[in-house]
């Protein structure tokens, strides 16, 4: 069995601990490759770390886009200037966030500022020619606006834990991107109707861990348990679980 997470944080606090055990427990497990996304300055720093010291990590660095709004043009294009000397397999985790929350006070204040700041990835994940892994929580529509105007290669687009409605569901299908299933499917009809209509070679796989696990009683989320969105999609596709595993691994390696 491969399992691939294409959307991970296995830099924050949560893994601190005990994290050569997380590490070793998960490749035993089956996980082969784990896309580790930074979301801050120091968050890309140890990104990198990571990907040096665990074969199975790669790195991808970014500014979550909340976070882009407490930097100055300054210190972002700095930071940017940074991302581009590195060599990292995608950027991510980039893109746009209205939903006002713990993790968002201002909800879509500064949407200019978060789309220009995205504007600027998306640019340089056209110069690099590598992936681009992108949230859109409540702003899907701006997002995939933007990405549509865009020169990124259609096979470099990447919606990550996609909530949108159906019709933009079928849009970026349309447009040739790829969507990445989190584990918690079995939780979400939504998350279900995106494997329905989504054709087999635009599906990838992801955790977002250390946040949304499966289990109810366990709560912080792991690689390994990308077992679970496998089993789903092997469901609702009616094919075997090992077959889909083999299917998720060639489209991760098609598309990184």
């Amino acid at each position: 069995m491969l399992i691939v997470d294409i959307h991970a944080h296995m830099d924050f606090e949560e893994y601190k601990q005990d994290l050569d055990k997380v590490m070793e427990e998960n490749k035993k497990a089956g996980v082969a490759v784990i896309i580790n996304n930074g979301v801050t300055v120091d968050s890309n720093r140890k990104v990198l770390e990571l990907a040096k010291k665990y074969d199975i990590i790669k790195p991808a660095l970014g500014i979550y886009p909340v976070h882009c709004i407490d930097m100055s043009e300054q210190e972002f294009d700095k930071e940017l200037d940074f991302i581009s000397k590195q060599d990292i397999i995608a950027i991510g985790e980039v893109g746009l966030d209205y939903l006002k929350g713990d993790d968002n006070p201002h909800g879509d204040i500064h949407k200019d500022k978060m789309k220009q700041c995205f504007e600027k990835f998306i640019a340089l994940a056209e110069k690099k020619n590598i992936p681009l892994i992108a949230h859109s929580r409540r702003a899907e529509l701006d997002v995939i606006e933007m990405l549509e105007s865009s020169k990124l290669k259609k096979e470099k687009i990447i919606m990550h834990c996609f909530m949108g409605r159906k019709h933009l569901v079928k849009r970026i299908l349309d447009n040739g991107w790829s969507m990445s299933v989190p584990c918690i499917i079995n939780k979400l009809q939504q998350l279900q109707l995106i494997v329905e209509q989504a054709p087999m070679t635009k599906l990838l796989t992801e955790t977002d861990c250390p946040y949304m696990s499966p289990y109810p009683d366990i709560k912080r989320n792991e690689p390994r348990f990308v077992i679970e969105a496998l089993k789903k999609i092997a469901e609702i596709k009616k094919l075997d679980v090992e077959e889909v595993s083999n299917m998720i691994y060639k489209n991760y390696q098609s598309v990184f």
